[in-house]
């Protein structure tokens, strides 16, 4: 992988940080894709702000992921990992977040009854604030400005101002994913996840296809739980569910700002998120990203495209994952629908062989990206269909376990990739596209790969 030489000053530790050995050795490995913050004096003083606030997540709700991880490497549940490509702080209400959770409640309810495995539900979302980019500046009209890398960088407005990167704005994702991270406990923990509510969920969303084939599935729900009531049945755990959060940890400073020692063992964990990945881009052997996140507790995903080598593979497990544990690495691959039969199976084959217990997920949506004629970036559905077949049907010619789906996709009625089964195509763009960065799918295309895992899980 080539990757942009970024310079950026980098802020010692803080008074009141966590402290554990090794946890600074990143800073002095090659690291890319980092801000460079405009002002130093307000970089140090956000870092030490960052270093002294309370934890997003907690140390026992990341064990209790890395179990149900684990579970899922055996091929005992499924992981669904869903939610914005970037967030926005803008983009960061009650309506947005709920309607969000909504579609991945549906999501989750359509594979669990359909495949009748446990699904984890797992948000990128509360810290999905910072994305990579394939050129750091970028050029309208004559002007260039540095290139738009997520709101917890830099704005999204063409202008110098917002496109300079502010260190404060780390400290306003940290409030950002408070905020978020709170509605969405209220959400799932306080009666709206209820399982005897699945009609409700539907409630708000423009009629289409795939919810009358919800609202189909939903009535068979709904029979079946009135059955168990009639039989006495304790429904207390049908009131809440278990929801994790997820983000790239793209911005090593606000992710060393936020770890802090577990009382209970005296191990590092990373208090910005549940689950942390390392993006394709910044997933050097001997690089920073790497380094930093071997030394975390949390459960660890790692993307691999198509230029991914099984001796990649079998090193990343060496360093991030030395102790084989059940839980603690997940690969997401997204190779692309034209490459994933041809390039996943030598993965799966050489990493099973080596006794490691991964969970393998797919990312059916960054290996898809194309231009639309009318010059809006966009992913074809039926693209994004064929890599998630193409990855159960090499799970299921080697006799793996196709573990999970990491989709971007948004609660909303958007137009951001085409097709489907109530068709979008490019002029919807024009009034529909609302993704400040990569397209996602719209809460009907949503549930339709809902359907689609489903299916090819039961089959199982």
């Amino acid at each position: 992988m080539t990757e942009l030489p970024v310079a950026h000053p980098i802020a010692s530790p803080q008074p009141g940080a966590a402290e554990y050995p090794g946890l600074d050795a990143w800073r002095d490995l090659p690291v890319v894709q980092q801000p460079t913050w405009a002002d130093s004096e307000v970089h140090r003083a956000a870092v030490a702000e960052l270093s002294s606030l309370p934890p997003l997540v907690f140390a026992g709700e990341v064990d209790l992921l890395r179990q149900r991880l684990a579970d899922a490497a055996e091929g005992k549940a499924f992981l669904l990992q869903g939610g914005d490509c970037a967030e926005t702080f803008e983009g960061a209400t009650a309506d947005k977040i709920s309607a969000r959770v909504r579609t991945i409640l549906q999501m989750a309810v359509v594979l669990t009854y359909g495949a009748s495995l446990p699904v984890i539900k797992m948000g990128r979302m509360a810290g999905q604030f910072a994305k990579p980019r394939s050129s750091n500046d970028e050029t309208r009209e004559g002007v260039t400005l540095p290139a738009y890398r997520g709101d917890m960088v830099n704005g999204y407005e063409f202008t110098p101002e917002s496109r300079a990167h502010n260190a404060n704005r780390m400290v306003q994702a940290y409030h950002t994913s408070a905020s978020t991270l709170n509605l969405i406990r209220a959400f799932t923990q306080g009666g709206f996840a209820d399982l005897r509510l699945v009609h409700h969920w539907n409630k708000g969303f423009t009629a289409n296809p795939a919810h009358s084939r919800y609202e189909s599935l939903a009535r068979e729900i709904d029979r079946a739980v009135k059955f168990m009531d009639a039989c006495g049945a304790d429904f207390d755990a049908l009131k809440r569910v278990e929801f994790f959060a997820s983000h790239e940890a793209l911005v090593l400073d606000y992710e060393r700002a936020l770890t802090r020692i577990d009382s209970r063992t005296g191990l590092p964990y990373g208090t910005s998120g549940h689950f942390l990945w390392i993006g394709e881009r910044t997933r050097q052997l001997d690089g920073a990203h790497v380094d930093f996140l071997s030394r975390i507790r949390n459960p660890i995903g790692v993307k691999l495209g198509p230029t991914s080598t099984a001796d990649d593979a079998l090193r990343l497990i060496d360093k991030l994952d030395p102790q084989r544990e059940p839980g603690r690495l997940t690969f997401i691959t997204r190779m692309g629908a034209g490459n994933i039969r041809e390039k996943l199976p030598a993965l799966v084959e050489k990493v099973t062989a080596s006794g490691a217990k991964v969970l393998w997920v797919t990312d059916p949506m960054h290996g898809n990206t194309v231009t639309s004629p009318n010059g809006y970036k966009t992913r074809n559905f039926d693209d994004v269909i064929d890599e998630v077949r193409g990855f159960f049907e090499v799970h299921h010619a080697l006799g793996t376990f196709p573990g999970g789906l990491h989709v971007e996709m948004t609660g909303d009625d958007v137009a951001e990739c085409l097709g489907g089964a109530d068709p979008i195509d490019q002029h919807a763009f024009l009034e529909r596209y609302e993704s400040v960065c990569d397209p996602r799918l719209n809460h009907m295309q949503s549930l339709e790969m809902a359907f689609l895992v489903a299916g090819a899980l039961g089959k199982r």
